[in-house]
């Protein structure tokens, strides 16, 4: 089982993304001004090449990207990532960008937490095109989630959003760059809060401060997240 936060080793993160990994490069500037007190330990992908890993590779990061023409099956793929990530003992893992659907008994079985970032305000939007789904139905708001990535897709526990105001004449291109920087703020919030043991995480539920989390925290103008009745 992974240490528990609160001990002498720094708290160890990995990361999964399969894109341009602007999300990760938040995570090891944070992490580089000394706002994330971590040690990211690994960053994985599905995509051998791709912008994350270079990202990671520059910053002196362990790396390790599958290809999935090398294995039987998704399962297989899933469960040979899931091996480079155990033997790097993870206190968490984060979804960051990572496109692939992680087989369910994979993911069941992880003895680690594994938080994801979503592009819309959960329960609203799982899935794909949340940008334009969100201007479809005419919403005020729209934002991010960070919440526990379980075999439900997008389903999982919620434990922190962002949100933003949607403009007249709003693209979803433009809610998309204006959204963000917000998500990269959301993200190192929230694994800040995991880091310092304020937050624990189990798959059916979520507890900040010693008591069960009601409500997604919410980040404020100040980059901290608050009860959302605050």
């Amino acid at each position: 089982m992974p240490r528990r936060p609160g001990e002498d080793e720094p708290f160890r993160l990995a990361v999964l993304a399969s894109g341009r990994g602007s999300n990760l490069q938040a995570l090891i500037d944070a992490r580089d001004d000394g706002r994330l007190p971590v040690d990211i330990v690994l960053v994985g992908s599905d995509r051998p090449g791709c912008a994350a890993i270079g990202r990671a590779q520059a910053a002196g990061i362990a790396t390790v990207a599958l290809d999935r023409r090398d294995y039987a099956d998704r399962a297989a793929m899933d469960r040979a990532l899931f091996d480079y990530l155990a033997a790097r003992r993870p206190d968490l893992v984060i979804l960051a960008g990572y496109m692939r659907i992680i087989d369910a008994a994979v993911i069941d079985s992880a003895p680690w937490p594994i938080l994801n970032i979503h592009p819309s305000l959960l329960p609203k939007y799982p899935g794909l095109d949340t940008h334009a789904r969100a201007l479809a139905a005419g919403d005020r708001e729209h934002g991010a989630s960070i919440h526990i990535a379980t075999v439900l897709l997008d389903g999982g526990p919620v434990l922190a959003q962002v949100r933003i105001p949607v403009l007249p004449d709003d693209s979803p291109e433009q809610m998309a760059e204006r959204l963000l920087p917000r998500e990269h703020a959301l993200m190192v919030a929230a694994v800040r809060l995991v880091a310092s043991g304020r937050v624990l995480l189990s798959p059916a539920r979520i507890q900040f401060d010693g008591a069960r989390l009601a409500a997604p925290l919410q980040l404020d103008d100040n980059d901290e997240l608050v009860p959302a009745s605050h």
